[in-house]
């Protein structure tokens, strides 16, 4: 190997002060691993002298050591060998050191010497790990969320997604599933229009956007609403770099919404009900005298044999009415719930059958078809048997008329032990109720019969009785095949027992 040694004092002087300005402390190593010699900063860093370090081998000053390193895994050697730097990080005790050899080279282009240069590092380690531990954070904070989260960068290709977020929306593996872009979890167009909102600064905040209801699409094309919170991310000159939502499952809410308005309408049903029976009551007694006097006197006209035959006839048809008017009354009577109950403990389908025992139009029932399946279980319930007996009856008169007097009427009895509960389903095969009649068939006076057909107060009657047990009836299903009342009663349960143990 040729080497060129002749260099002037002059040359050599500017190169020593150019070694000795580097920032870091550096040394020269000889090709067989021997330090040469060092600049200012080192021997100032490890007040060291020249002839401390001269001719000392590499790993006594670099590796702190005093045996040779692995030659495969030495640094220089790989320095020697490719020609090419090399660099490796090392800790100290409490300093962290990164050291960096490169090659000096000779006039042929061989590694004559390897400079190693020394950079203190450790105030950037521990900034690395400060960085290190909020980034940890962040995601701990992002996955543990108990939202669903998700960010996608400019072009709305999805580049996270927490666990809630992979389970609102499904099929989510780092982009290996079927959702990869924003426009995905949105129905057809959505997307761009946050987009376009959120862009927009007289909604709510350029970059910023609230709505407090929308609809996603999952993986499997389902709609799920939801609560949407969205925001673009700016880098350090204000440009958009990406997108982030935050969602919440409107699932539980709305199921609690639909929950709160029906028990709303339910009161208010009861109150209308409970302010409608004191009228019937007031109604009832008022009229029933002057009826009874009508009745009482058209009789004895009737009775009397010098009135011609046009006279009779005509005190029959105020006969006729005015028993009618009577029946309307007894029914205002029974609405308004004036009759004291006499609850015992019965079984449900013994109510059921002494219901049908009752039913004496058998001109009626010609053409109609009942059905029994009763549980065989014991479903003891605390009632009034004569009052459920007019429960029954109303409800079983009310399918035959909607049948037009042909069909079939099913009567079904079973429990569930789990919630207490014992269930009544009376179901007809008539053309079911129209959806604008379904929420007014148990209002007083309410019914689709001609005039003078009906009073309207079956199924208010009904209503009324079955709340007076603590239970409740509504229509189960309805349809062009047919219509289903279902009622549930609470499960009679034996002083200190819960529903929820009980075995009768």
């Amino acid at each position: 190997m040729k080497k060129n040694l002749d260099i002037s004092e002059d040359e050599m002087y500017w190169r020593t002060r150019i070694f000795d300005s580097l920032s870091y402390p550096s040394v020269v190593i000889s090709a067989d691993k021997t330090l040469m010699g060092a600049n200012k900063k080192f021997y100032e860093a490890f007040n060291l002298s020249f002839k401390e370090i001269f001719g000392k081998k590499c790993f006594n000053i670099f590796l702190y050591k005093n045996t040779p390193c692995n030659s495969d895994q030495c640094t220089i050697s790989k320095v020697i060998k490719n020609k090419k730097s090399q660099s490796f990080t090392l800790r100290h005790h409490d300093r962290w050191e990164e050291r960096v050899f490169s090659p000096i080279f000779d006039d042929d282009g061989e590694v004559a010497y390897v400079i190693g240069s020394m950079r203190d590092i450790t105030r950037t380690k521990a900034l690395e790990g400060q960085l290190h531990g909020v980034q940890e954070f962040i995601s701990r904070v992002i996955h543990s969320s108990a939202s669903a989260i998700v960010a996608a960068d400019r072009q709305g290709n999805i580049n996270l997604m927490n666990s809630v977020a992979k389970e609102l929306f499904g099929d989510y593996n780092g982009g290996e599933g079927k959702l990869k872009h924003t426009e995905q979890l949105y129905p057809p167009g959505k997307a761009k229009e946050i987009m376009r909102t959120l862009r927009d600064e007289n909604i709510g905040g350029k970059g910023k956007i609230l709505i407090p209801r929308t609809t996603i699409v999952n993986a499997h094309g389902e709609n799920i609403e939801v609560e949407m919170s969205a925001a673009i991310i700016y880098d350090e000159e204000g440009n958009e770099s990406a997108t982030m939502a935050i969602y919440n499952d409107l699932k539980d809410k709305i199921k609690v919404e639909k929950e709160l308005k029906m028990t709303q309408k339910q009161l208010a049903q009861s109150e209308k009900m409970a302010s409608l029976g004191q009228l019937a009551a007031g109604v009832a007694h008022e009229i029933n005298n002057p009826l009874t006097g009508v009745l009482f006197y058209a009789s004895l006209l009737l009775e009397r044999s010098d009135i011609d035959e046009s006279m009779k006839e005509d005190l029959g048809y105020i006969l006729e009415d005015t028993n009618r008017c009577k029946e309307i009354v007894k029914s205002l009577l029974v609405y308004s719930r004036s009759s004291g109950a006499k609850k015992n403990i019965v079984q449900l389908n013994d109510i059921v059958k002494q219901s049908l025992d009752l039913i004496r139009d058998q001109q009626k029932f010609r053409n109609i078809t009942i059905k029994k399946d009763l549980s065989n279980e014991m479903m003891l319930i605390h009632a009034d048997s004569s009052k459920l007996n007019q429960v029954v009856i109303n409800l079983v008169i009310n399918a035959v008329d909607a049948m037009d007097g042909a069909g079939t009427i099913t009567l079904t009895t079973y429990k569930e032990k789990s919630i207490g509960k014992v269930f009544l389903e009376v179901k007809d095969t008539g053309q079911g109720i129209s959806h604008e009649n379904l929420s007014k068939i148990f209002d007083p006076f309410f019914t689709t019969k001609e005039v003078g057909k009906s009073t309207g107060l079956g199924l208010s009657i009904v209503h009324g009785l079955v709340e007076e047990h603590g239970a409740k009836i509504s229509v189960k299903k309805t349809n062009s095949q047919g219509t289903t009342f279902v009622i549930e009663f609470p499960m009679y349960l034996a002083s200190g027992k819960t529903p929820f143990l009980c075995n009768p």
